[in-house]
């Protein structure tokens, strides 16, 4: 497609074409159902509880705790997590590993039947993780193109409504143009199959927190960044009131040697989302990416101190999760315990969507920052 064939938006995006000859949306009826879905999961004071990550990534969270990376012991821990009273008061969504999708509890429930009772949306991470992007500066690249389609039909038949694809951007590397091309033209053709099946997709390229650059130049390569993608995801074709996004907040590098207030975070962040992405947009799920627990919840809460033209929450794994482990230390004795404290959490985060929230009472141990790095899921 002639790029000067696509409309640049007052916002500096790039809007789909609709009236051209080729141009298709989903069924009307998909089309009504994906609007829905989105819709539902960006419902005030709602965010999402991310717990896709791989076997072998949830096995480190588990050793953490002493135990070992075995099947019972990972539906031991989801359990726990999916099986919590009360959680749909604050979460709208749960992304899963495949493995979760079709497990039960212990009692024989299937896991998508406790969310739904809970009126949290079933999600499913579907790429296959990142593998080394030849000709690049040292990049990666998302791989699970392949087969997705099918995979997709499948996911929904077994209750999932909405999908997750993670790739990742790194500013110590570069950017390469390569590597942000690839990220952009894979979440886009993800995004247009993920619909095709009935799935809402996430659209998550995550600039990563490595390294020791200013805010502002996060700021740039996110701007680049969202440019490119969604200019790819118009020529696919894919329907902006269909999908939600999981950006990284807009921080210094995590070496930088000034920490950014929430206020400065919410300030450039803010600046790249209305420069980038339409209000058509129904949602931003911002991931934590390493920060800690009350340090996304900080930040979150003080991008909401202002109406913006989108649900702008959260979908975070480890910012959920740490407090719940360490509570939890795999004894059935401290599941209650667990659970509170994931409900703890949860209900700070819905407070920071509301833009209510306040850290006064909160412990030192969700203070402590998570970034790892070269982290990876």
């Amino acid at each position: 497609m002639d790029r000067s064939k696509v409309l640049q938006s007052t916002a500096g995006i790039i809007l789909s074409f609709a009236d051209s000859p080729c141009f298709c949306h989903p069924s009307r009826i998909l089309h009504d159902e994906l609007v829905k879905t989105a819709k539902s999961i960006a419902s005030p004071g709602r965010g999402i509880l991310a717990i896709d990550e791989s076997n072998a990534t949830c096995g480190k969270r588990l050793a953490s705790i002493g135990l070992d990376n075995t099947e019972p012991n990972r539906q031991a821990y989801r359990q726990l997590l999916l099986t919590t009273p009360g959680l749909g008061e604050y979460i709208s969504g749960a992304i899963l590993f495949e493995e979760t999708l079709y497990q039960s509890t212990t009692d024989g429930k299937k896991f998508v039947d406790c969310l739904r009772d809970e009126n949290i949306v079933p999600g499913i991470k579907v790429d296959k993780g990142l593998v080394p992007l030849p000709g690049s500066n040292n990049e990666s690249w998302c791989q699970g193109l392949d087969g997705l389609a099918s995979r997709s039909t499948e996911y929904y038949k077994q209750g999932a409504r909405f999908a997750k694809w993670r790739t990742v951007v790194s500013i110590p590397c570069g950017p390469s143009a390569l590597a942000v091309k690839e990220a952009a033209w894979g979440l886009a053709r993800y995004a247009a199959i993920s619909q095709d099946n009935g799935l809402v997709p996430i659209v998550e390229p995550e600039i990563l927190l490595d390294g020791d650059h200013p805010i502002e130049r996060t700021l740039e390569v996110a701007e680049q960044v969202w440019a490119e993608v969604f200019y790819y995801l118009a020529e696919n074709n894919v329907t902006f009131e269909g999908i939600l996004l999981k950006p990284s907040m807009v921080t210094p590098g995590a070496e930088h040697k000034e920490k950014a207030s929430p206020d400065t975070i919410a300030k450039y962040t803010l600046t790249m989302l209305q420069r980038r992405v339409p209000p058509a947009v129904p949602g931003i799920m911002f991931l934590s990416g390493g920060q800690s627990e009350v340090e996304a919840t900080l930040n979150l809460n003080a991008m909401n101190q202002t109406p913006n033209p989108w649900h702008v929450s959260f979908s975070y794994a480890r910012a959920l999760q740490n407090s719940v482990l360490k509570a939890w230390q795999g004894l059935p004795e401290n599941v209650e315990a667990a659970q509170k404290a994931l409900l703890v959490r949860a209900k700070a985060n819905s407070l920071a969507q509301l833009g209510r929230y306040s850290a006064e009472g909160e412990n030192e141990e969700a203070k402590k920052g998570m970034f790892v790095k070269g982290y990876t899921y």
